[in-house]
């Protein structure tokens, strides 16, 4: 494996976490993201392995692919990989659909919206998912112990801190809070960079922030206190983020394209059956201070993919005007 590494806080600062975060909608099972997949050819069949390059930002999202790398399960799926670390995500997409990239790392917002203008994207695998537990998950809005929001109804009429408008952040902040009853459109979206929140929430500079690991256990190590666990109580199976490619280089070559997801799933599921190792992986790629590491919530890994969830985010990109008109997700994935 090759790669470039940057400090977690300034990759994260950039990111679109979720471009972070990305078929058919509205089946009531998730579905595989590479049904009837072969067997692999390359290194485990003696032959050649395919260089590939895909981009990733250096977050804890990413752990499955660093961990599946370091395993040598691409190899065995006959790829060598090089994993190139974007500054944003805003950077992956553009470098995949030129070329620079062969697979990139994106929120499945970004994706949507991405789609939704006309990006010819394909999705090849899930990236990561929400822990689907509303006490515990790896983002949540933070506030201070004596703001008065004590619910997500109370964030209506305040500001909150995003790493980027009108992305997967505020779109289920926004519902969260409809859901509770309060007026999401009342809500006044900053946006600033993951690491500069916590000292924004404790100055009052903000009301509350809308915010990720490691940054949030740091940030509630600081005193701060959860609002609400947003994806987990959008949906306890929100998909995050998801890996992609181009339609065309998709057609082009059907057998990458076939390995690498085969190599991402084996991936995937082998970050959720081994945590340990899928925390382990974080101090090859970041610069995570070790207690904050050993402290905070991993997401989930899984190689089902979530197509309810994408059709449900596709909904609410369309309900808070992100997107223009309905998503054909059909475009998206395979």
């Amino acid at each position: 494996m090759r790669a470039r590494r940057l400090p977690l806080a300034a990759a994260a600062a950039s990111a679109l976490l979720f471009t972070a975060a990305c078929g058919g909608g509205g089946t009531t099972e998730e579905t595989s993201a590479a049904p009837g997949a072969e067997e692999t050819t390359g290194a485990e069949a003696g032959g050649d392995l395919t260089p590939i390059t895909v981009g990733v930002i250096p977050i804890v999202d990413t752990a499955a692919i660093w961990l599946g790398v370091d395993q040598g399960i691409f190899e065995e799926h006959g790829l060598d990989v090089t994993l190139d670390v974007a500054q944003g995500g805003a950077a992956i997409a553009p470098a995949v659909v030129s070329g620079d990239y062969q697979f990139g790392f994106s929120n499945v917002v970004s994706l949507l919206i991405a789609s939704s203008k006309g990006l010819p994207l394909q999705i090849v695998a899930p990236g990561n998912f929400s822990t689907g537990d509303t006490t515990a998950d790896i983002g949540a809005v933070v506030t201070k112990p004596d703001s008065g929001i004590t619910s997500p109804a109370d964030l209506a009429g305040k500001t909150v801190a995003v790493n980027t408008l009108n992305n997967i952040g505020d779109v289920t902040v926004k519902e969260v809070v409809a859901k509770a009853g309060g007026d999401p459109e009342s809500i006044q979206f900053v946006e600033m960079g993951f690491p500069d929140m916590p000292a924004a929430v404790e100055s009052g500079q903000v009301d509350a922030a809308w915010i990720l690991e490691p940054f949030l256990t740091i940030t509630k190590e600081q005193g701060a206190e959860v609002v609400t666990h947003n994806f987990a109580e959008v949906d306890p199976d929100m998909m995050i983020a998801a890996y992609f490619t181009t339609q065309q280089y998709a057609q082009a070559e059907p057998e990458i394209v076939q390995n690498f997801t085969a190599a991402m799933n084996e991936s995937l599921d082998y970050a959720e059956a081994n945590p340990d190792e899928a925390r382990a992986i974080l101090s090859t790629y970041t610069e995570i201070d070790p207690a904050v590491q050993e402290a905070m919530v991993m997401p989930k890994f899984s190689s089902k993919m979530g197509t309810d969830s994408l059709q449900l985010l596709a909904d609410l990109s369309l309900k808070y005007g992100l997107v223009d008109e309905e998503v054909d997700l059909s475009q998206l994935l395979p």
